[in-house]
């Protein structure tokens, strides 16, 4: 894919605030004399390192540092790049950029040095997406998984799938134009055998690609109960340090608090829920609010239920507040109270809706443990592999509609050739989604209007 562009543009590439080190970055056509110009006359040499002051109009310096030049095509996004590696103080970094700018670059657009190179072919939509997925990765799972998707482990999945469905279409596509002839070309090639495979082969990606969804967007667990049941000694327990006041009074959380922790490189965002009762507190109220939203985005509920009271009136009005699909998990907390052992079994028609029961201390941390291997079953975490890449949610539905157009295609079979080959065209392009290689452009835009500006 190419699509040349016609301006220069400029931004500063490192992160906000002072450091030792800032660096400007610019891509466009033909910036050798723009170097040039910022180095006092200096003729940079490709990919090697020139030590120059950068002068403005006047021949005046502005700052000392390295010049970078890579010229196209080998460079990150296919044109001309002009790296300056000055120091990196506010001021100096926007009188660096200003005079860029004099130059003739413009500002550029956040994720625009990574769209262009998308737009060049240097790399292709999933790649340019794990360069901001490894920007932003929460973990150091998280940070080797976008290192595989950004050198192509995802991509080169999704380019063999196609491959296969490029080849099924092209037999089928055959057989329909030229049916006066003798051979069976879906018989001789073993199309029904190939479809099957393909089916698993998807099938597999997918699988793959949730995991690595996991791995990238984490979990949201929320912690349920009538007021003053141990939601928040739970939260302090779970983030290691006291983050929610805890008393002996009922509705001392009148907010959600929220707090995020890592389970096996996964970042789950744990959010302490005022207690969900009625009152006439205008501030509680307001918390009360909170919670019932925060409940409605969770991926997991903590139902913390006193074990003296069990399922009392208040924990029961809770429950019902529950939306229907929630995952739950029941917790029994204060076991140092009641002597009993920390324990994690499965239940099933239980009244609280929860398949797994965990008996634990959030005072001493007795059965913590139980605790966080639940909350990794109820999202289906298997475990870090090589064979895992980082996955956004779109690419999920990219690979489901791909699957879901396969399965349609084995339901037409020989007998509806035209609709077979029109399911295969529509699974196709679902996985071309995901490299890019099919995409409208307002799709384009949401994705790379996400990245830092300088990327």
């Amino acid at each position: 894919m190419s699509s040349p562009s016609i301006s220069t543009i400029a931004a500063i590439a490192t992160a906000a605030g002072q450091g030792g080190v800032g660096v400007i970055r610019l891509s466009g056509k033909q910036l050798l004399p723009l170097a040039q110009q910022i180095s006092g006359g200096k003729t940079p040499q490709p990919r090697r390192a020139l030590h120059t002051d950068f002068v403005d109009a006047a021949g005046e310096a502005i700052d000392n540092g390295l010049l970078l030049y890579f010229p196209a095509p080998a460079s990150f996004t296919g044109e001309d790049i002009i790296e300056l590696h000055g120091h990196g103080g506010r001021v100096v970094l926007q009188m660096l950029l200003q005079r860029c700018f004099e130059l003739g670059a413009q500002p550029a657009e956040p994720g625009e040095f990574t769209k262009r190179a998308f737009l060049n072919g240097k790399l292709d939509l999933a790649q340019a997406e794990s360069v901001a997925d490894l920007i932003d990765a929460a973990s150091q799972s998280a940070a080797r998984l976008a290192v595989r998707s950004l050198k192509g482990a995802f991509s080169q999945q999704v380019h063999e799938l196609v491959d296969e469905l490029i080849t099924l279409r092209m037999l089928v596509e055959a057989t329909l134009d030229f049916p006066e002839e003798d051979i069976d070309f879906l018989a001789e090639a073993k199309v029904d055998e190939r479809l099957t495979a393909l089916q698993e082969r998807l099938a597999r990606v997918l699988a793959q690609a949730e995991q690595g969804a996991i791995l990238r967007e984490g979990m949201n667990v929320v912690l349920v109960g009538a007021p003053n049941v141990g939601k928040s000694s739970l939260l302090n327990a779970l983030a290691g340090e006291d983050v929610a006041i805890v008393t002996d009074i009922a509705g001392t959380t009148r907010d959600t608090v929220r707090e995020q922790i890592t389970l096996e490189g996964i970042p789950v965002h744990i959010i302490d829920t005022a207690g969900l009762r009625d009152t006439t507190d205008p501030v509680e109220q307001i918390g009360i609010e909170r919670s019932r939203q925060a409940v409605q985005q969770a991926d997991v509920a903590l139902i913390l239920i006193d074990p003296n009271e069990g399922l009392n009136e208040a924990t029961c009005k809770i429950l019902a507040q529950l939306p229907p699909g929630l995952k739950r998990i029941e917790i029994r907390n204060k076991i140092d109270l009641s002597g009993e052992v920390a324990e994690s079994c499965e239940q099933s028609g239980q009244p609280s809706g929860a398949d797994t029961l965990i008996k634990l201390s959030a005072k001493n941390g007795t059965g913590l443990d139980l605790l966080k291997q639940a909350l990794l079953r109820q999202i289906g975490w298997q475990g870090e592999s090589e064979s895992l890449f980082l996955a956004r949610s779109r690419h999920l539905r990219a690979l489901e509609a791909a699957q879901a157009e396969l399965e349609l295609a084995a339901l037409c079979g020989r007998h509806q050739l035209e609709l077979f080959a029109e399911h295969l065209r529509l699974a196709q392009n679902a996985c071309n989604t995901i490299t890019g290689e099919f995409n409208a452009d307002d799709l384009l835009g949401v994705i790379f209007s996400r990245f830092c500006i300088g990327k």
